[in-house]
């Protein structure tokens, strides 16, 4: 457990191609912030475990589906995914080559060594709305968690991929049937909305309980086909 007093340690901090990364421990967690942001730690995870285990079951009994997880950060998306049998291709497309550095020789690798083994595995490095428009391949789901929310964005760039031309973008690499899972720190009805009026069908929010304060969300929809 991490008290409150400990002072957090920096481990790696680098000037990426979209500002400063930093890698820190406090405590038993690690720590990633982006330009002063906090994004996440190693503290619990339910929620990003939710993120695929949510796309998985709107799939229903689909076989061996791919999923496009956006984002690595400190790899709990991954490593559930990972550990499922079910998945097929798992694809991780993540910007921050600072970040795939830490887990691939890193002190994240603790966390992610087996799942970044995995056959099924494989790292992309590039910024997933320029993925997203560009790719060719196609995904039963996308599983997405690379800001705060629709609404609390790391930079302005990624704003619009929560706007009708990034939820086009999103369509296009999806499946027939395909799902579309976003992580929230906070629920959103207004990118509910967004999504339905992109075209996603079944749109729904599901939460992860906490012990105060407003729970963490993933925005699920289908896409038709």
């Amino acid at each position: 457990m991490t008290a409150w007093y400990d002072t957090p340690v920096v481990l790696d901090r680098r000037e990426g191609p979209y500002g400063e990364v930093v890698l820190r421990r406090h405590g038993a967690l690690l720590q990633i912030i982006a330009n002063g942001c906090f994004l996440m730690d190693t503290s619990d995870g339910r929620s990003e475990r939710l993120l695929v285990d949510a796309a998985l079951t709107a799939l229903g009994p689909r076989r061996e589906p791919s999923v496009l997880i956006g984002g690595l950060g400190v790899g709990f998306s991954l490593v559930h995914a990972a550990a499922n049998p079910r998945w097929g291709r798992i694809t991780v497309v993540e910007r921050e080559p600072a970040i795939i550095d830490w887990h691939r020789d890193g002190p994240l690798a603790e966390l992610t060594a087996r799942a970044l083994a995995d056959p099924r595995t494989e790292i992309v490095e590039a910024d997933l709305v320029a993925y997203l428009e560009k790719t060719s391949a196609l995904f039963d789901a996308l599983c997405l968690d690379i800001d705060n929310g629709p609404g609390w964005t790391v930079t302005e760039d990624n704003e619009e991929l929560y706007r009708p031309a990034g939820l086009a973008s999103c369509a296009r690499v999806l499946a027939p049937s395909g799902v579309l899972a976003v992580w929230s720190a906070k629920p959103s009805s207004h990118f509910e909305e967004t999504m339905r009026n992109a075209g996603f069908q079944h749109v729904r929010t599901e939460e992860v309980p906490v012990a105060r304060g407003v729970p963490d969300v993933v925005h699920l929809g289908v896409w038709p086909g």
